[in-house]
C-alpha cells in the first residue's frame, strides 16, 4: 500500500477560539502539530504519497507549514473538500488523487500511538474489503461502533442512541477501491453527511468481508480542550532530556526537560516532563510537570504546569498558579500596579476565563 488520505477539513468548533486562527490539526502537542505525529508515523508503514482534504479557507496554512512533504519523506498533494458533506464525501473528492489503489485513511485531528505496519501488513495479506481499527471505549455513543463476530465485522452504526457494543472506531481505514461503490450507493444522514460507516455497512451487506482490527493501547481523538491536554501529557511522557539553551546556577532542573537554543532560564524550578522552545526567557518562575512551552515565550514571576503555551506568550507577575491551561499564539497574561485595580480583558469569541 502506498497511498493515504488525511482528512484536514473540519473547521475545529470545539476548540475555538483556538481555531477561529489555527486549524485544529496544527495546534502543537509538546511543541509539535498534531498532524505531524500522524504524518510520521504514516511514513514509518511505509506509505509514500498522501493527500491531506483540506477546506478551502485552511489550504494555505496547510501549505505552508507542512510543504511538498519531503521533510517526511512523503509526496503530498492537497485536495479541497468544497463543503462539510461528511468523510465518505471526503473519500469521493479525493477519488482523482486515489485512482484504483488501496489507501489508507486517517482523521488528521486524531492521534494514535500504535504502530501501523502490522495493521497495513495484514490488510495486504487479506481478501478483506476493509478493516477499521477499533477501541473499547465507555461511552460509545459518541463513536461510530462495531459488532464483531471474531475479527469480522457484522454491522457498522454511526453514533448510536443504545450502543450494540463498545467498540467505537479509531479514525483509521483500510480500504480497497470498493469503498467508493459503497459510497455511490448511499443517502446523506440526519446530519446532511455521507458517513463513512453507511459505505463500510453496505459493503457488508453486499457480502464483503470487513475486518476488525482492536487496539488497546492509547489513542486519543483530539477535539476538545481536556483532550489536547491529556495528550499533550502523554507525548512528553516519551521525551528525552536535551538543554540546548542556558541554565544558571540559581535554577533547578528536575525530571525530563527539554530546552530548545537561545533560551534562558533564570533563578527559577522546571520540572518535568516539560518542553521549552528556542529563544525563550523564564525568570522567577515555576514550570511543574505536564507543560509545553513554546517558541519566543516570556515567563517572568509566575507559576504554570500541566498546560500548554503556544509561540510569542508571555505570562508576568501572576500570583496563582496557572493550571490545566491552553494559551493560543501572541496570547499575554501580566497583573497590574496601577490603581484602581481592576480586570483588562480582551477576549475572542468562546474564550474561557476562570478567576
Amino acid at each position: 500500500m502506498k497511498k493515504a488520505i488525511v482528512l484536514c477539513a473540519g473547521r475545529g468548533t470545539r476548540l475555538r477560539p483556538l481555531t477561529f486562527t489555527t486549524a485544529k490539526h496544527l495546534i502543537p502537542i509538546a511543541n509539535k502539530p498534531i498532524l505531524f505525529y500522524s504524518l510520521e508515523s504514516i511514513a514509518r508503514a511505509g506509505i509514500e504519497e498522501v493527500g491531506i482534504v483540506v477546506n478551502p479557507f485552511n489550504k494555505e496554512e496547510f501549505r505552508k507549514i507542512i510543504g511538498n512533504g519531503e521533510s517526511f519523506g512523503l509526496k503530498i498533494t492537497y485536495i479541497v473538500q468544497e463543503e462539510p458533506k461528511g468523510l465518505a464525501h471526503a473519500v469521493l473528492v479525493s477519488k482523482g488523487f486515489l485512482g484504483d489503489d488501496d489507501f489508507l485513511m486517517y482523521l488528521g485531528d486524531n492521534l494514535i500511538l500504535e504502530d501501523l505496519s502490522k495493521f497495513l501488513r495484514d490488510f495486504e495479506q487479506s481478501d478483506y474489503a476493509a478493516s477499521i481499527l477499533l477501541s473499547p471505549v465507555k461511552d460509545p455513543t459518541r463513536f461510530g461502533v462495531a459488532v464483531m463476530d471474531g475479527d469480522r465485522v457484522l454491522k457498522v452504526v454511526e453514533k448510536p442512541k443504545v450502543p450494540p457494543s463498545n467498540l467505537a472506531i479509531v479514525g483509521l481505514y483500510l480500504f480497497r477501491n470498493k469503498i467508493f461503490e459503497g459510497i455511490e450507493n448511499i443517502k446523506p444522514s440526519w446530519r446532511g453527511e455521507l458517513e463513512i460507516t453507511d459505505a463500510i455497512e453496505y459493503l457488508i451487506e453486499k457480502g464483503e468481508k470487513v475486518k476488525g482490527y482492536i487496539i488497546y493501547g492509547w489513542w486519543k481523538d483530539t477535539g476538545k480542550p481536556d483532550d489536547l491536554l491529556e495528550a499533550n501529557r502523554k507525548i512528553l511522557m516519551q521525551i528525552n532530556e536535551e538543554i540546548l539553551g542556558s541554565v544558571d546556577e540559581k535554577s533547578d532542573i528536575q525530571g525530563t526537560v527539554m530546552i530548545g537554543k537561545a533560551t534562558r532560564i533564570v533563578n527559577s524550578v522546571i520540572r518535568g516532563p516539560v518542553v521549552v522552545g528556542e529563544n525563550c526567557f523564564i525568570k522567577d518562575t515555576y514550570i511543574g510537570p505536564y507543560t509545553s512551552v513554546g517558541n519566543n515565550v516570556i515567563l517572568e514571576d509566575c507559576e504554570l504546569e500541566n498546560s500548554i503555551v503556544m509561540d510569542d506568550c508571555s505570562i508576568i507577575g501572576i500570583e496563582k498558579r496557572v493550571d490545566s491551561s491552553i494559551l493560543g499564539k501572541g496570547v499575554s497574561v501580566r497583573s497590574s500596579k496601577k490603581r484602581p485595580t481592576s480586570l483588562n480583558l480582551i477576549l475572542g469569541d468562546m474564550s474561557r476565563v476562570e478567576f
